[in-house]
């Protein structure tokens, strides 16, 4: 399906920073996967299973959203050429992530790649369906930026993932960090 340029541009940006996060992660070990800089913070892959569950809560979203709409839903607008910005973070201290993307530790780093890449997959199909309707009435409200429509929504999966992109590189060079 082509997208319009906007969500064209939106999957890129989801697509960039994905790429980004699996060539951080590629080649590591278990040890090195399941290894915690201290008691507080998360390994790798937590993070990684953190990531996936976020994006399969972001597409479950787009259904139920799209479900709600049915037949009300307006198309896309051929005159939409951007997506309202995301308000910003709120600077308190990292929070804890919400139990439903809340992660486990210690599973396979093959799997935890195997399920993110499959969760990509389908997210391609939920953006897909975003691309059909009009994102902006479409919203939910999120638990620390308040309400968001459905693009915004997709626009905070990049962004997240960025933001724990930075989060894998600095485990990466923590000192004690496994050499294998």
């Amino acid at each position: 399906m082509t997208l319009p340029r906007v969500v064209n541009a939106l999957w890129e940006d989801l697509q960039s920073v994905r790429e980004e996060i699996l060539e951080e992660v590629e080649g590591l070990s278990q040890a090195q996967a399941d290894w915690r800089a201290g008691e507080d913070g998360w390994s790798a892959g937590e993070i990684l299973h953190h990531l996936t569950l976020a994006e399969t809560a972001t597409g479950k979203l787009t259904s139920k959203l799209l479900k709600d709409a049915g037949q009300e839903a307006a198309p896309f607008p051929a005159d939409l050429t951007e997506f309202a910005p995301l308000p910003p973070w709120p600077s308190a201290p990292p929070m804890e992530a919400p139990s439903l993307v809340r992660p486990e530790k210690g599973h396979p780093i093959e799997r935890l790649l195997a399920d993110m890449k499959g969760a990509r997959e389908r997210s391609r199909q939920s953006v897909e369906r975003l691309a059909s309707v009009d994102p902006r009435p479409l919203t939910w409200t999120h638990f620390a930026l308040g309400e968001l429509n459905l693009a915004q929504w997709w626009m905070l999966q990049a962004r997240h993932d960025r933001d724990h992109l930075e989060q894998l590189r600095a485990i990466k060079v923590s000192p004690g960090f496994p050499k294998s």
